[in-house]
């Protein structure tokens, strides 16, 4: 028999009768860069946790991997012991973070290459999406638990298709529990005017994933958190599903699963003669409050302005400094020395950059589209085909090498948006379809997105709570 506990999130206790496994523990509020908070709420006796023998982390996404929890973790010698087996992607980022907050007997895994552990076999399972060209490309997998008698499959954030599936089909035949996919998340959409709507073809995968694998039962996994208070606002743009509407319908698309909701504190126990869930019966965390009504997609609600979020006047006079100085000193000339500088000119962009103070924007404009040499002009002149907006703190931040994009493209104050086309002699020309972000921003161009931004986000984590004592 296995044992199953919902901790919070994505944070799963997964137990047999002589092993514990431990799954992407977040275990603090606030998570990603103090932007989210777990939701639904949950208290979390962490002196009451068994220790571990394995501890499970499936990728470098904040809300899976949270620096903040494992710096508690590693020194906490009761819960994390010497014998523990860390699992990790093959993500050297990720993997300089754990030797950096001394992580030991770290296994890096490979796709379908199982890891016996006392009595349970553990097969980390792969995921697609390093396929994509994004830049949260890095690996992921989900996990495969079987203890001889049952099998568990922990999908996480993982991609993946029937070839897949097939595969733990023929390693295990029928999948006893399976915490799914559930919600597409749209977090980005609302920075980057993107469509704000369940993305169809992405929600049906899910459903289409659970027809294919067939399991005895399934519970929806992940997505248990919500933006915190003061960015409210933004929950209703960013979660276009919920766990009720999936779990109605996946009952009309395969009625043959068994299917149930699953929060923190609940217990499923897993046999091969039944599976039964225990609401709230964890001896260690349980609902403090149920405030998921937060999370009401409404994408057609007011949206406030953009704003700084500094109040302290000498620091908002230092950081305006810093933002005039970038754009009257900098921006043009880094513009001008960039290789996109071609493709801005080729599709006559009209591009306006809009700082939020706490005395209200301020605009300067570039017009790619005139001929001879781009000049920086301060306030509108019209046509606008490709705009940021941001507030002076994230700009400043971003100018100082203090901030990240993942923070600033989900914090609610930076907004962009495009449309753009080219007009020449009978000629109305588009950007190529396969090309989403044909005209990269100059923004992110001046301040890449890259793997030196993700590792100064994380290790400015890592110094601040590497040597903050267990409590």
């Amino acid at each position: 028999m296995i044992k199953t506990t919902l901790v919070g999130h994505a944070c799963l206790l997964i137990q047999s009768k002589e092993t514990t496994i431990l799954t992407d523990p977040v275990w603090f509020d606030y998570l990603w860069e103090e932007i989210n908070t777990l939701c639904p709420s949950l208290v979390l006796e962490k002196d009451k946790v068994p220790p571990l023998d394995v501890l499970n982390i499936s990728h470098r996404h904040q809300d899976h991997f949270d620096v903040r929890t494992l710096a508690y973790l590693v020194k906490n010698e009761r819960i994390l012991t010497p014998d523990t087996l860390v699992l990790a992607p093959q993500d050297n980022l990720l993997l300089d973070i754990l030797n950096e907050l001394e992580f030991k007997n770290i296994k890096v895994v490979t796709d379908f290459e199982s890891i016996q552990v006392k009595d349970v076999t553990i097969t980390p399972t792969p995921s697609r999406n390093q396929l994509s060209t994004a830049e949260d490309s890095f690996p992921e997998h989900g996990l495969l638990v079987n203890d001889g008698e049952v099998t568990i499959w922990n999908q996480v954030d993982s991609l993946v298709n029937p070839d897949i599936i097939q595969q733990i089909g023929e390693l295990y035949g029928q999948i006893d529990f399976f915490h799914s996919r559930f919600v597409p998340l749209i977090e980005g959409n609302f920075s980057y005017n993107k469509p704000i709507t369940l993305p169809t073809d992405e929600y049906c995968t899910f459903l289409n994933v659970v027809k294919a694998l067939g399991p005895r039962f399934v519970v929806p996994g992940s997505a248990a958190f919500r933006y915190r208070d003061e960015l409210t606002f933004l929950n209703q743009y960013s979660f276009p599903t919920t766990q009720d509407q999936f779990l109605s319908d996946l009952a009309l698309f395969c009625p043959e699963v068994p299917c149930a909701p699953f929060f923190s504190g609940d217990v499923a126990h897993i046999s091969s003669d039944k599976i039964h869930i225990e609401k709230q019966a964890s001896d260690f965390v349980r609902v403090k409050e149920d405030d998921s009504h937060l999370v009401t997609f409404k994408p057609n609600s007011e949206v406030p302005p953009i704003k700084t979020q500094t109040t302290d006047p000498e620091e908002y006079k230092r950081e305006m400094k810093v933002v005039d100085d970038f754009i009257e000193n900098c921006l043009l000339e880094r513009v001008l020395s960039s290789e996109l500088l071609e493709g801005w000119q080729h599709w006559q962009i009209v591009y306006q950059l809009e700082v939020f103070g706490q005395d209200g924007p301020q605009a300067w404009t570039i017009d790619f589209g005139q001929p001879g040499k781009p000049r920086l002009h301060k306030g509108e002149i019209g046509k606008i085909n490709l705009y940021e907006g941001i507030s002076s703190a994230e700009l400043c931040a971003l100018v100082e090498g203090n901030t990240s994009w993942d923070y600033v493209t989900l914090c609610g104050n930076y907004r962009t948006f495009n449309n753009i086309y080219r007009i020449t002699d009978g000629r109305f020309e588009l950007p190529p379809e396969d090309k989403s972000n044909y005209a990269l921003e100059p923004l992110m161009d001046i301040f890449p997105w890259d793997s030196d931004m993700d590792r100064r986000k994380f290790m400015r984590d890592v110094k601040r709570w590497k040597d903050k004592p267990v409590r």
